[in-house]
């Protein structure tokens, strides 16, 4: 079984942990109340249990079997149907790992379905079960507890990927080679969690929309305004780190082409250098070549001064470039 907690809570408290689903259904419908059943993966077999006792409807049933879905929020007569997308830092990867979390929420019943490692799910129950007056509220209370704990569980993300995008700077002035990398790999990671938070605005606000029609208790209401104005925060900060990282990204195109000019244009010094000094020693070697040709008529070779002559035509010609590559900065 994939069963990883299952409970009948009366009036808020604990009153039967049943060992399975059959047992839940039995104690449920013998002494009232409402069951929170907590499963992790479960089979398509399981579900078809669950759903034919509590009139699930059958797509958010392979919804949840098949998992892989966005946020959503989507009513079904009176069961409501929730996807959300935990998230954690984890430091030593200095990466952000995403869950997936299903909750299914009825007049008598909520599920929860875990798709990844949710450590959040189990705090919600232990500080519900510590608070009978909230949890006596029903399923909404559970619902908006998991929408809690899940945009809390946001903030050390937000943490986490605003030192990344810290040490981003100086990476860049640093010149990393890396750094192009790391930005677009902070770059993915930041738009999978705006897709996580993103619909959580219009999702608060249908949950809103319905406190009159499903009369939700005034305190539910204000626990889950408070959840909007953290949403809101953090997507404002989750939408600027997008804009620090196109920046980064821009910044880092910048240095990289100035880097190869300047390399470039220490490249060309050097080949100016080495045209220089060729253009020089070529002096010497087209003069020495020319006398080297042995004509039987030139007149230098009778010349008494011929050889010497030579060798100071070299030197002239050699000192002459030198000092003309030198002005113009070639050397």
């Amino acid at each position: 079984m994939t069963i990883i907690d299952n409970a009948v809570y009366v009036n808020g408290v604990r009153t039967a942990a049943p060992a399975s689903l059959e047992q839940t259904y039995e104690t449920l419908a013998t002494v009232g109340g409402m069951a929170w059943i907590g499963m992790y993966r479960p089979t398509s077999e399981e579900m078809s249990s669950i759903a034919s006792e509590f009139g699930l409807h059958k797509l958010a049933v392979e919804d949840a079997v098949s998992a892989h879905q966005r946020p959503k929020l989507e009513r079904y007569g009176k069961n409501l149907f929730t996807v959300l997308r935990p998230a954690r830092y984890l430091d030593a990867e200095e990466t952000v790992e995403f869950g997936e979390l299903h909750v299914f929420t009825g007049e008598d019943f909520v599920l929860t379905i875990r798709h990844a490692e949710t450590p959040g799910v189990a705090q919600v129950r232990k500080r519900l079960e510590k608070n009978p007056g909230l949890l006596a509220c029903g399923p909404e209370a559970v619902l908006y507890a998991l929408l809690d704990q899940v945009v809390d569980d946001y903030g050390p993300v937000v943490a986490g990927l605003e030192n990344d995008i810290d040490e981003i700077e100086d990476q860049l002035f640093a010149g990393d080679p890396n750094v192009s990398r790391r930005i677009y790999q902070l770059s993915r990671e930041v738009i999978q969690f705006q897709r996580a938070i993103h619909p959580l605005t219009g999702m608060l606000s249908a949950l809103e929309e319905g406190f009159e029609k499903y009369g939700v208790n005034i305190e539910l209401q204000h626990n889950l305004r408070d959840v909007q104005d953290h949403v809101q925060r953090i997507t404002t900060r989750v939408d600027s780190f997008r804009q620090l990282l196109q920046n980064a990204l821009t910044v880092d195109g910048t240095l990289t082409t100035n880097r190869q000019n300047e390399a470039s244009a220490a490249q060309n010094e050097e080949i100016k250098k080495i045209s220089s000094w060729a253009a020089i020693f070529f002096a010497p070697s087209f003069v020495a070549s020319l006398y080297g040709m042995n004509f039987r008529f030139m007149p230098e070779l009778d010349w008494t001064f011929g050889y010497p002559f030579a060798l100071a035509l070299m030197l002239v010609l050699c000192g002459v470039m030198f000092l003309l590559f030198k002005r113009r900065g070639w050397l």
